[in-house]
């Protein structure tokens, strides 16, 4: 990952977890950072997380690697949206100390995707990994996967990179 020259993203007109805000199917949602309570919230999240959703071999598909792999994730700067008592979405920024950036995931539940969900989780989590001294993020997206790309720009993440069939996208936080 490219580390100088990256696209800047300007997280002081971001809104700060937690907020509530309408999606564009009219559905009340609220953006929070995730607490360690909250786990079995997210669980429950991955095992309705439509199987053709997953990229990159994530979020794994058995249940005991799930459960590995979120307890990985958590280690990280998470935001999570609810709607009500269900998780509608995840934005994960999981430090990579090869690179020293932060590598950003986002999951978010098929009957969520397209109304603005995406954008709020990724824009909370910026907000919150920069209140927590976080400088860069990065990540890879499979080339075919269009939407994923357009919502990556929209929320301010630059091409930096790619080879074969992913294309590595990044930005540094700034106030």
């Amino acid at each position: 990952m490219t580390s100088k020259g990256n696209p800047e993203v300007s997280v002081s007109e971001l809104p700060q977890p937690p907020f509530e805000f309408t999606d564009d199917e009219g559905r009340s949602l609220e953006v929070r950072v995730v607490e360690e309570g909250d786990f079995d919230d997210l669980y429950e999240m991955y095992l309705e997380f439509d199987p053709r959703d997953r990229a990159q071999g994530v979020p794994p598909a058995r249940e005991q690697q799930m459960k590995d792999w979120l307890e990985t994730v958590l280690e990280g700067v998470n935001v999570a949206a609810w709607h009500h008592d269900d998780v509608a979405g995840h934005a994960t920024l999981i430090h990579d100390s090869n690179v020293d950036a932060h590598e950003l995931a986002i999951f978010v539940l098929q009957r969520y995707q397209g109304a603005g969900v995406g954008s709020r989780l990724i824009q909370a989590a910026f907000a919150e990994a920069h209140r927590r001294g976080v400088q860069r993020v990065w990540l890879t997206v499979e080339r075919w996967n269009r939407p994923a790309i357009a919502l990556y720009r929209k929320t301010g993440l630059k091409e930096v990179g790619g080879s074969g069939l992913e294309i590595e996208m990044a930005a540094e936080l700034v106030e």
